[in-house]
């Protein structure tokens, strides 16, 4: 069995699971992609229209047939410039709106009312496979995408241990998934801050992550749930038609699981750092549980 055929068995096991499973889920997604903003705009209108139609019949007045590209180039602009967490958190600003337009509904700690309960039942979670991301070169594709009302908020590159372990992925994003590649176009799903959240590396056997792309500088950890003996990694399910990094997908990929983690738990880490010449800046880093 090929390499290629592997990983595509793989990738269809992980995409029609979570298919079973609240994900939104079609073999022909892709085409839907926008590369320029990053965004899977059929959910995103569908969202809007879904759950805040007085604003959109606003906005539908206010822009015509123009409006699709109108709100994705407002949302884009305000992901690079205030970061995904916070627009996913605070929505974004419109003319002519008297509130910010919502992008995503989180289940509140204390109940909910029938309307919330709506909202939060009208989620679009969405994961695409082999998305053609890149403007500066349309061949490269991540393997998997996962978008929360059209806004990507994971990445995933799959590799099958059978050949290729879960270096082989981490190398992937740090020598062939650069965010800023020099004299090109920046890539608005791997630039930090307003692209996806976070960048698994799977293979059946482990999972890395990593919340900012920095080319050959970029930090993976492991995400990985530990042995029974208390070893690194995972344990070897017994069933032979499990994989040992199923949790990410079984568990954590979860709709509830993952809006609860994009709520609560992700938290954008801002330190007081010194070059080596005294200057002082701040870096920026994002945690995610």
């Amino acid at each position: 069995m090929s390499t290629l055929h592997q990983e595509h068995h793989f990738e269809s096991a992980i995409c029609e699971h979570l298919g079973r499973h609240g994900w939104l889920y079609s073999e022909g997604d892709a085409a839907h992609y926008d590369r320029q903003t990053a965004l899977f705009l059929p959910d995103l209108l569908a969202w809007v229209e879904a759950t805040q139609p007085a604003s959109w019949q606003a906005l539908a007045k206010a822009h015509g047939a123009g409006l699709p590209r109108v709100l994705a180039e407002r949302v884009r602009r305000c992901l690079d410039e205030q970061g995904t967490l916070e627009v996913l958190r605070r929505g974004v600003e419109l003319v002519g709106l008297k509130k910010p337009l919502s992008l995503v509904q989180f289940r509140p700690a204390l109940g909910l009312n029938p309307a919330i309960q709506q909202a939060y039942a009208a989620n679009r979670l969405r994961v695409v496979r082999q998305v053609h991301h890149s403007p500066n070169n349309p061949q490269d594709a991540v393997d998997l995408v996962l978008f929360v009302n059209g806004i990507a908020v994971a990445t995933a590159e799959l590799k099958s241990d059978f050949t290729q372990s879960v270096g082989d992925a981490v190398d992937q994003y740090r020598f062939d998934r650069d965010p800023a590649p020099k004299g090109g176009l920046a890539e608005p799903l791997l630039a930090f801050p307003g692209g996806a959240l976070v960048h698994f590396a799977v293979s059946q056997y482990e999972v890395h992550m990593a919340t900012r792309l920095e080319g050959e500088h970029t930090v993976f950890l492991p995400f990985n749930k530990g042995t029974a003996d208390g070893g690194a990694g995972n344990d070897v399910p017994a069933d032979v038609n499990r994989y040992a990094t199923d949790y990410l997908w079984n568990e954590v990929l979860l709709p509830d699981n993952l809006l609860n983690i994009l709520a609560r738990f992700v938290h954008l880490q801002i330190e007081d750092e010194e070059d080596w010449e005294g200057r002082k800046y701040k870096k920026e880093s994002l945690i995610f549980p």
